[in-house]
């Protein structure tokens, strides 16, 4: 999960064969909370933009409940043409992790060690956008 620049918010390591759907709500609830310059950490984003493999009721009801406003297309209603304007930002926070080869194919038998470098490859695509921000 990224915010809208990209910037990797959360992460959470799968098998190859489940559905994404599926750990929606707990990579949700992995995102660490966000320090903001005046009140409270946020916990969650207001929104979420999600490509029409994330459609169903139970999910949509489970965001509103977490207060976030679900912007998942639907099925056999919205044209997923529109998604393109937001799903850009996820394929380049992809590409950016698959800048790192470890990443792009996964070598590691260890679990440990993949999840390793996913958490160094999002800190550096961190540090990368800070880097670019402040100088």
């Amino acid at each position: 999960m990224s915010d809208r620049q990209g910037i990797p918010l959360a992460s959470l390591q799968t098998a190859a064969n489940v559905n994404e759907g599926t750990v929606l709500l707990d990579v949700i609830d992995a995102i660490p909370p966000i320090k903001q310059p005046t009140g409270p950490p946020r916990q969650r984003p207001d929104k979420l933009h999600a490509d029409k493999a994330y459609e169903s009721v139970e999910r949509r009801t489970a965001l509103e409940r977490r207060g976030i406003a679900p912007r998942i297309a639907r099925k056999g209603i919205e044209s997923s043409t529109r998604l393109g304007r937001h799903r850009w930002v996820i394929e380049r926070a992809f590409a950016w992790l698959h800048r790192n080869r470890r990443l792009l194919v996964r070598f590691e038998r260890l679990d440990d060690l993949h999840e390793a470098f996913l958490h160094l490859g999002s800190a550096l695509i961190c540090w990368h956008f800070a880097e670019d921000l402040f100088c």
